[in-house]
């Protein structure tokens, strides 16, 4: 957790300029396990949730140092993107305050996505304290995208708000973990951004093409389909009559079915691999 002192400077700030809608950044500690026949094999990612007037949005620090690199690019009218580290967790996560309206975020295939998520969270507030930290929290359990989740949150922090699509605890939550003890998100700073840094959605970036917005039953058939035709959109663009062609190393062009038939290959061996995702009920 955060050293003590500078906790709680960070908290003493955070309730000082809450009511003046100061945005703050929390950032926690991803730790997660993708392939549920290796426990051992642990991954991380550090996450920030950026919280202001408007809402919170959850994102990977890798993700926000890329696209910077990435801007910096096209500026410069440079196509070379390689040697740009982009993070193990590609999706975004938006809450819109106060109605706490969830979208997230991801690209499957060759299309971007906003997936509108109004699943609530039966929590259970069980007395149980615990010291966090120099943080005072308590303790909450709920069942969410098929995992029993521990939360562990602070009221002294008034924002009902948390890692990933978590919310609706009279408090931030500081450190949640499913069961399974493979996925977790614990609290590791806090610090006050300054008025320019105030939260973009996602919404508002330019991509390729258009965003595609759907539900959460939606995302869930497109996740799945993804899984199992990994190339579906790929051959699709080729069959509307679009012409690819890629070269190798020596500037030879490469036979595309063959490509194909290896990158579906890949694809799927990494999906068997990336087998305990986080909301579990999307391989059901």
């Amino acid at each position: 957790m955060i050293q003590t002192k500078t906790l709680l400077i960070a908290i003493f700030t955070f309730l000082s300029l809450y009511f003046t809608a100061q945005s703050q950044r929390f950032a926690y500690e991803y730790v997660f396990v993708k392939d549920s026949t290796k426990m051992n094999d642990k991954e991380s990612e550090l996450m920030y949730l950026d919280v202001s007037k408007k809402g919170s949005k959850f994102f990977s620090q890798k993700r926000e140092i890329a696209d910077s690199l990435h801007l910096e690019i096209v500026k410069n009218q440079n196509k070379d993107f390689s040697g740009i580290d982009y993070g193990l967790v590609v999706y975004v996560v938006e809450k819109s305050y106060p109605d706490f309206k969830i979208n997230l975020f991801d690209n499957l295939d060759m299309s971007k996505y906003k997936i509108s998520d109004n699943r609530k969270m039966d929590w259970k507030i069980l007395s149980e304290k615990e010291t966090i930290g120099d943080l005072n929290a308590q303790k909450a359990t709920c069942n969410f995208a098929g995992r029993t989740w521990t939360a562990w949150f602070v009221s002294d922090i008034p924002i009902q708000d948390g890692p990933y699509k978590f919310n609706g605890l009279p408090g931030l939550i500081i450190k949640i973990e499913d069961k399974t003890k493979s996925h977790s998100f614990v609290l590791k700073e806090i610090k006050k951004l300054r008025s320019d840094q105030e939260w973009k959605s996602d919404g508002e970036k330019k991509s390729f093409n258009a965003i595609i917005a759907i539900d959460q039953e939606k995302y869930k058939k497109q996740f799945k389909d993804n899984r199992e035709n990994p190339t579906k959109g790929m051959r699709q663009m080729m069959s509307g009559g679009n012409k690819i062609m890629m070269i190798d190393e020596k500037g030879k062009p490469l036979d595309i079915e063959e490509m194909m038939r290896d990158m579906e290959k890949n694809a799927k061996a990494n999906n068997a691999k990336n087998n305990n995702v986080l909301e579990l009920d999307l391989l059901q």
